[in-house]
């Protein structure tokens, strides 16, 4: 029996999220530590099989409550059964489909809903999965479309490609979302995507608090109806969040990190008057600032990536962090 095995991995923003979703540009990359696992073999039902992660078994009614409101009602099953709706109605008129069934099952160890897109390396695993058990090949710039597709039209999570599309590509990803950019085929739409060297990233670090969680249409859904609405400030910072990371991406060829901590930490200062940001979120951003490294959120929040100077800093950076919660790693390391 053959069993198909794909890995999708965790992802960190470095620059111009959330503009993602706006028109804008950003600068993003995956990380080894953390990953979602999908095996799918031939089986004679349709088989969902739920993980660890969707489990019906909890300590106390609060710990009950707590875990909804970080993951909902439904875990990362539904993440599965979404793709695989998604992607029959993709191949629809595009592709014939065999009729032998098969079993899937997912594991992920992404700290869920601390914006390392713990939920879009699911869809792109199963996705992968998927092709792979049908014989397709669906074209790379294509797939990120798709999988915010599983998100946004099948559950109804408001979400921008960029943690798609670096999960598709992988390495380090410089994606460009303008106007301009953006093309269409097969009625997805997809903008222009391209590798960067990774080598010429200076020494960067993550923190996260499992404890600080906050899912991203918390973020996204008040965004997007200021968007369509029009709001000139929204507009005007998605505008710079896409001009940051242009000069970004120059700072990381011209070797300058001390230009790319600046633009970072102004990443941040833009999401901050656009976006209700929690306090315990700003604490860890504060808290990193406070030994002189640079910091952003890594996404929607509950993570922040930044640079940092030296091994003095770092070890200073992981004790202040640690404090407050949090686990510190250098994500490139592994």
């Amino acid at each position: 029996m053959e069993v198909i095995k794909r890995r999708a991995f965790a992802r960190v923003g470095l620059i111009g999220n959330p503009s993602d979703g706006y028109g804008g540009k950003t600068i993003a990359f995956t990380i080894p530590n953390y990953y979602a696992d999908v095996v799918l073999y031939e089986w004679e039902e349709m088989e969902v099989i739920p993980s660890q992660q969707d489990h019906g078994r909890f300590s106390s009614i609060h710990d009950l409550a707590r875990d909804v409101e970080l993951h909902g009602y439904y875990g990362g099953i539904r993440l599965v059964k979404a793709t695989i709706k998604r992607f029959i109605d993709y191949c629809r008129g595009r592709h014939e489909l065999h009729d032998r069934n098969f079993s899937i099952r997912y594991e992920s160890n992404i700290p869920r809903q601390v914006g390392l897109a713990g939920s879009s390396a699911i869809i792109v695993a199963t996705l992968r999965a998927l092709a792979d058990f049908y014989q397709l090949e669906i074209p790379l710039h294509l797939q990120p479309t798709l999988v915010l597709s599983v998100e946004t039209d099948e559950l109804g999570i408001a979400a921008g490609l960029q943690d798609r599309v670096v999960q598709v590509y992988e390495g380090l990803v410089h994606m460009d979302f303008t106007e301009k950019a953006m093309q269409q085929q097969d009625e997805l739409w997809y903008g222009r995507y391209e590798h960067l060297d990774a080598a010429t990233l200076p020494p960067l670090y993550i923190a996260f608090s499992t404890e600080l969680g906050e899912p991203t249409e918390v973020v996204h859904n008040d965004l997007r109806s200021r968007f369509q609405q029009g709001d000139a400030e929204l507009v005007k910072a998605m505008q710079r969040l896409a001009g940051i990371t242009d000069e970004a991406r120059s700072a990381l060829e011209n070797g300058d990190p001390q230009q790319l901590g600046r633009l970072i930490d102004e990443n941040f200062s833009i999401r901050q008057s656009i976006c209700h940001v929690h306090s315990d979120h700003l604490a860890m951003v504060e808290a990193a600032r406070s030994v002189g490294a640079s910091a952003k959120f890594a996404g929607s929040g509950g993570a922040i990536v930044g640079t940092f100077q030296d091994e003095a800093m770092y070890q200073e950076l992981c004790l202040k962090l640690q404090q407050s919660g949090c686990q510190v790693l250098r994500p490139l390391s592994s």
